[in-house]
């Protein structure tokens, strides 16, 4: 089944990588990840994390006290509709233009170097 187009937020984004490395967690567990790298109060966490549920973003399970949510979208989908909007937003439908500017901007490692190869050769095919 297509997951249907959500645009989360880049607070929600924050939260959803959270979840996407952990298949799920509680808003307490959410909350201390992001203290890791940014300040940011419990009840912002929560609150965030009820309308991202409201959206459909993420699903809950609460069944007992302490609720457990999952995230209801993909990384891979949310990465295909960022990049798919950032092509057509910014680099005027050219694909191309986008890996150039990232290759151009960006240190690539020789195994990112290798696997980019690899793509190129499959599409060539």
């Amino acid at each position: 089944m297509a997951e249907k187009a959500l645009k989360p937020t880049e607070s929600e984004l924050e939260i959803l990588q959270v979840l996407w490395n952990e298949r799920e967690a509680t808003v307490r567990q959410v909350h201390e990840e992001l203290s890791k790298t940014k300040e940011s109060g419990y009840t912002t966490t929560l609150k965030l994390m009820q309308i991202m549920h409201e959206k459909g973003l993420v699903t809950r399970n609460d069944s007992s006290k302490t609720h457990i949510y999952h995230p209801a979208i993909s990384r891979e989908s949310t990465q295909k509709q960022f990049v798919n909007k950032m092509i057509n937003t910014l680099f005027a439908g050219s694909s191309a233009n986008l890996v150039l500017q990232a290759l151009g901007n960006h240190n690539a490692s020789n195994e990112e170097l290798q696997k980019i190869e690899e793509l190129i050769n499959q599409l060539k095919k």
